[in-house]
């Protein structure tokens, strides 16, 4: 068993083992640990380049998908240097919070994570029904960034790209 594993096992989230196994086997190292209660998004936080987790102050296991989304997003030559509170230096172009939200929505589906975990009414400050409403429509805010970033692929004129579904899950 990974280290960490048995704290995932222990989980409510029936989301957060299958959350964990996902990122890890895309190559973002993701494990439980002790946090401080003072972290930006509760239970979660940026280390090295990786995702650290403490399941009693975790609120959601999609908020794990969100921050990997941004570490996937930025360049793979910056991202070792992510950690703690993302500043704005350390936001490239196509690398910024839409990107992330778009790259955490495109993970969400390929788990068959449904719009109301990802977008879960205690997160993205006050607009995760305004964001799962544009994701259900097919308003997809930051899709262009992912394109731009080589993550997506963009469609023929007048059809919409292959997103959700994306060429790879990390930037080059």
């Amino acid at each position: 068993m990974r280290e960490g594993a048995e704290f995932v096992a222990q989980s409510a989230s029936p989301w957060l083992p299958k959350v964990v196994d996902f990122l890890n086997a895309i190559g973002i190292e993701t494990q439980a640990a002790q946090l401080p209660a003072d972290c930006f998004l509760p239970g979660v936080e940026i280390s090295a380049g990786g995702l650290q987790f403490d399941v009693s102050q975790l609120l959601a296991a999609s908020d794990l998908l969100h921050e990997a989304g941004h570490i996937a997003v930025t360049p793979k030559s910056n991202r070792a240097r992510l950690g703690g509170q993302l500043s704005a230096e350390q936001q490239l172009p196509h690398g910024g919070e839409v990107e992330a939200i778009a790259w955490s929505f495109a993970a969400a589906q390929h788990l068959g994570m449904p719009l109301d975990e990802l977008f879960h009414p205690d997160g993205y400050r006050g607009n995760a029904s305004s964001l799962a409403f544009n994701f259900s429509v097919g308003v997809y805010p930051g899709v262009h960034g992912l394109i731009c970033a080589g993550l997506a692929q963009p469609g023929p004129l007048g059809t919409d790209s292959s997103y959700p579904k994306l060429l790879q899950w990390l930037r080059d």
